[in-house]
């Protein structure tokens, strides 16, 4: 059984091997099939931050930029970049992927490490989406 840990170093392993190649569907592969913490915005009341059937996606605007989604592989890359953040939820990134917005919404895996991953809606959906299973 994996651990969180375990599922997080597997995913920050992935995130290592697509900086040096995009293109490797192994470390796609795993990166889809890991799980990913969401930060739940503040004003998201308790209800709704744990339905199992919707997820409310932390949304950061950057001026001239695309939208964006934040999500991290551990509690250490969240802390490292929002330290203020106290609720996440642990949600499987194909899943979440599959789900994906089809406007201009970017997705940034560990925004602030040594191995930040960021896709467009496009790639998210054509890269990491998974059918449920």
């Amino acid at each position: 059984m994996e651990t969180p840990r375990t599922t997080a170093t597997a995913a920050q392993h992935a995130l290592d091997v697509l900086a040096q190649n995009t293109e490797d569907t192994a470390a796609l592969d795993a990166l889809a099939s890991s799980e990913v913490l969401v930060p739940v915005p503040d004003d998201v009341s308790d209800e709704d931050a744990t339905d199992p059937g919707a997820v409310a996606l932390p949304v950061i605007e950057h001026p001239g930029g695309e939208p964006t989604v934040p999500v991290f592989t551990s509690e250490p890359e969240l802390a490292g970049l929002l330290p203020f953040v106290s609720r996440y939820r642990l949600v499987p990134l194909g899943a979440l992927a599959a789900q994906w917005p089809t406007d201009d919404l970017a997705l940034t895996i560990d925004g602030a490490s040594r191995h930040p991953l960021t896709l467009t809606s496009e790639g998210v959906r054509t890269l990491l989406a998974r059918p449920r299973g």
